[in-house]
């Protein structure tokens, strides 16, 4: 089955369109700079030569015609009609605690994912967009929704509670949700593959490291606990966001600052984190540059990122009473040997031993060990495919449904 993934963010939108039987990508691509001069419009066929132009695009229905426009041109040759494609998956990061799995979207299910913007207000309502204009595009076929929250459903209620009236949590659902699940399930499963142990009696510990980052502790094949919470803000320090901090700093910053909520509220998500404590950037790899160079800021922002990985590593191997492996996944957890060392390091009492040239000879997109061999705590790099996760979750639903005729 051909299924079509769709990520959309606030002015772009990333698409997959997977063969879910071979596990293959038939075409990827990205459009982003949505409703600026000019649009950056990528198309990377597996099989063809990859693409890239400059075209006015105003909004997410002509970023979808353009992606389709693309896939159905005759020159081509990646469908040859529209009814090829059998389900549109999309990636919605909030799903509250109303999907506990991936869902056949309706008017219903829209209208929930917008109930939840206030929870996710960076990724939500552009989530939402891109349901709206593939819906549009593709009316005939069936449309999934897959949720970040989903894999953290599992999660414990002394995991999930915070320390406030209960009655809050009663009334409004505030409460730990945990998030990038797709991500987390999929290298589990991927390092499952790899032992002869039962799932059922492994304890392990994913680290999804990117401009988003977090943690997540798998305890028998289900999240019992992650780093961020009610939204994606808290946990890790991230690329433009804060993570975990004293909640007294607000009340402090609305006071000495006189800023708005609406402030603080960019201030944390999108002027904090890595860019903020350096005060140079948020991609990891402009920093480590310009540590290496002897800038002392960039320095500490890795140091803390770093520290705080090893921080949710400890508190889970403590939680899970032990741990069978760590794997390091996404952006930075996949390409940067640097934070993994770091991340590891000063560890060996807790049986993790780091290879040093195992961890430097890592290959991009291969499933690779990075321990010792006498570590008592395997460490992988595992690259994730969450694509594929929105893809396969789309394509079983797809076939329940009665509403493709052809399928």
């Amino acid at each position: 089955m051909l299924v079509l993934v769709i990520n959309c963010g606030s002015s772009s939108v990333k698409y997959d369109l997977i063969h879910t039987e071979t596990r293959e990508g038939v075409c990827r691509g990205l459009v982003e700079r949505i409703g600026a001069v000019t649009a950056i419009v990528k198309h990377e066929p597996a099989d063809g030569k990859k693409t890239r132009e400059t075209k006015i695009i105003q909004n997410h229905t002509e970023a979808l015609k353009e992606i389709l426009d693309y896939l159905l041109s005759p020159e081509n040759k990646i469908i040859e009609a529209a009814s090829d494609i059998k389900a549109v998956g999309h990636r919605v990061v909030h799903g509250s605690d109303m999907f506990k799995d991936s869902v056949l979207i309706d008017e219903d299910v829209m209208e929930a994912i917008e109930q939840a913007f206030d929870l996710a207000p960076l990724h939500n309502p552009p989530n939402l967009k891109g349901i709206q204009a593939a819906k549009e595009a593709l009316p005939d076929i069936p449309h999934v929704a897959v949720f970040d929250t989903a894999f953290h459903h599992s999660l414990p209620a002394h995991a999930y509670l915070y320390g406030i009236p209960n009655r809050l949590y009663r009334r409004y659902k505030i409460r730990k949700y945990g998030f990038h699940g797709t991500s987390h399930y999929f290298v589990s499963r991927q390092y499952y593959k790899l032992i002869l142990k039962d799932v059922k009696e492994t304890k392990v510990i994913s680290c999804h490291l990117g401009n988003g980052a977090s943690i997540c502790a798998i305890d028998g094949g289900k999240s019992v606990d992650t780093s961020m919470g009610f939204t994606p803000l808290s946990g890790l320090v991230m690329g433009t966001r804060s993570g975990d901090l004293d909640p007294s700093i607000l009340f402090y910053l609305v006071e000495k600052e006189e800023l708005p909520l609406s402030s603080v509220h960019a201030l944390l998500n999108r002027h904090s984190g890595l860019l903020g404590l350096s005060g140079y950037a948020a991609d990891m790899r402009d920093l480590v540059d310009e540590a290496q160079k002897g800038d002392r800021r960039c320095q500490q922002a890795i140091d803390v990122f770093c520290y705080k990985i090893k921080q949710y590593i400890g508190s889970y191997m403590a939680s899970m009473n032990g741990c069978d492996a760590i794997l390091f996944t996404a952006g930075i957890g996949e390409n940067s040997a640097l934070i993994r060392k770091k991340a590891v390091e000063g560890m060996d009492f807790l049986g993790v031993k780091l290879d040093e040239d195992r961890n430097e000879a890592v290959k991009p997109g291969e499933l690779t060990r990075i321990s010792t061999d006498d570590s008592k705590v395997a460490i992988y790099v595992v690259p994730t495919n969450e694509e594929l996760v929105i893809a396969i979750d789309a394509a079983k639903i797809a076939r329940a449904s009665a509403q493709s005729p052809w399928i």
